[in-house]
C-alpha cells in the first residue's frame, strides 16, 4: 500500500527561470511572456491525440495541434476575404 507524504513534509516543486528559484505564478507569468502561450485544458478524441502523436514523433504533439488550428483560422481569414472580393467585383460589373 502507498503512504501519502503528509503535507508537512512536501515540498512544492522548484521552477526556476534563469537563474532563480520562482513560484508557480512567475513561472507561468515568464512562460506566457517568452512563448506568448496559454495553458488550457481541451478534451480531444482519442483518435485525434494519437494522430497527432503518431505525426509528431520527436517534436511535441501540441505544437502541431496548434500549427492544425493556426492553419485553419488563417484559412477561414482567406475564404472570408475572397468571398468578400468576389462579391465586391460581381457588384461592380
Amino acid at each position: 500500500m502507498k503512504s501519502k507524504p503528509s503535507p508537512a513534509t512536501s515540498k512544492p516543486p522548484r521552477l526556476r527561470v534563469g537563474l532563480k528559484d520562482v513560484s508557480r505564478d512567475e513561472f507561468s507569468t515568464a512562460v506566457s511572456e517568452h512563448l506568448g502561450k496559454q495553458r488550457v485544458s481541451i478534451m480531444l478524441d482519442g483518435a485525434m491525440i494519437a494522430f497527432f502523436k503518431a505525426k509528431a514523433g520527436e517534436r511535441g504533439y501540441q505544437t502541431l495541434i496548434n500549427q492544425a488550428l493556426r492553419l485553419a483560422m488563417t484559412g477561414e481569414q482567406i475564404e472570408s476575404t475572397l468571398r468578400r472580393v468576389i462579391r465586391e467585383e460581381r457588384h461592380t460589373t
